[in-house]
């Protein structure tokens, strides 16, 4: 279950973040980091994010509590910032938010050492989900309470961006490898891949899939919102059947650059 907050009080922008994601608070007295169904990629940035993190916690990883963020209409009429006030405007709604760690900082892989286990762990997630955005420049990593948090996957799944050939992306090895952030430390992928393949069954997959709202799946082409829940479901599970494909592309990529 997904818990439903509504957002009342716009704190700050992340303005490391280029679709201008929020510290925000809800309803709950809760801070959140807020991402908007109104900026960058859209909805299919909420729908990214809100899979690949529930499939990270389903794996063992630690992922911040994600909820749906509830944004009145009048939200934003009082923003001074006309950028901020248009992107709350265009995000009125279902959102999507992550339960703010505060005094958290950003995983540094000069700093901070990942033993191998969760390293290829991490890269096997990676590949899975086909994130592009987990590198030395973006880490997309926390660290709390001395422990690593993942955090944002809305660059994953990008086969959904065009919906062609997603049959065929599915089974294809994730080429960006090469860029992973902790890939040096990945040397336990085969053990990684036995661990977490039968975590992910075909029931456990749909069931995370099934929470995607109708609302953000209005917009996919000339299918219904559980087609697209369909497709998400089979891109994933045939994912998970041909890891080898993209374990074998990791342990190449590997190779080369230690």
């Amino acid at each position: 279950m997904i818990r439903t907050v509504q957002v009342t009080r716009y704190v700050t922008p992340l303005r490391e973040g280029g679709s201008l994601p929020a510290i925000a608070e809800a309803d709950d007295g809760f801070l959140y980091a807020l991402k908007f169904r109104g900026a960058g990629q859209g909805t299919k940035a909420l729908i990214a994010e809100l899979l690949g993190g529930e499939i990270a916690r389903t794996l063992g990883f630690r992922v911040p509590e994600i909820v749906f963020a509830n944004l009145n209409e009048a939200f934003g009429r009082t923003e001074p910032d006309e950028e901020i006030q248009d992107l709350l405007r265009a995000s009125t709604g279902l959102n999507l938010a992550l339960h703010y760690l505060s005094g958290a900082i950003t995983f540094d892989p000069a700093v901070t050492t990942v033993d191998a286990t969760l390293a290829s762990r991490t890269v096997w997630l990676d590949c899975l989900l086909t994130n592009v955005d987990r590198t030395a420049r973006n880490t997309n990593m926390l660290m709390w309470h001395k422990e690593v948090w993942l955090i944002d996957h809305g660059a994953s799944l990008y086969f959904h961006h065009s919906w062609n050939n997603w049959r065929e992306q599915a089974t294809r090895p994730f080429v960006k490898v090469n860029e992973h952030v902790l890939l040096p430390w990945a040397s336990e992928l085969e053990e990684a891949d036995l661990a977490l393949k039968p975590m992910l069954t075909a029931d456990r997959i749909r069931a995370i899939v099934h929470l995607v709202p109708d609302e953000w799946l209005m917009d996919v082409g000339g299918i219904s919102p559980d087609e697209a829940r369909e497709v998400y479901a089979e891109f994933l599970e045939m994912r998970v059947a041909a890891s080898t494909r993209f374990v074998n592309e990791a342990q190449n990529a590997r190779k080369r650059i230690i």
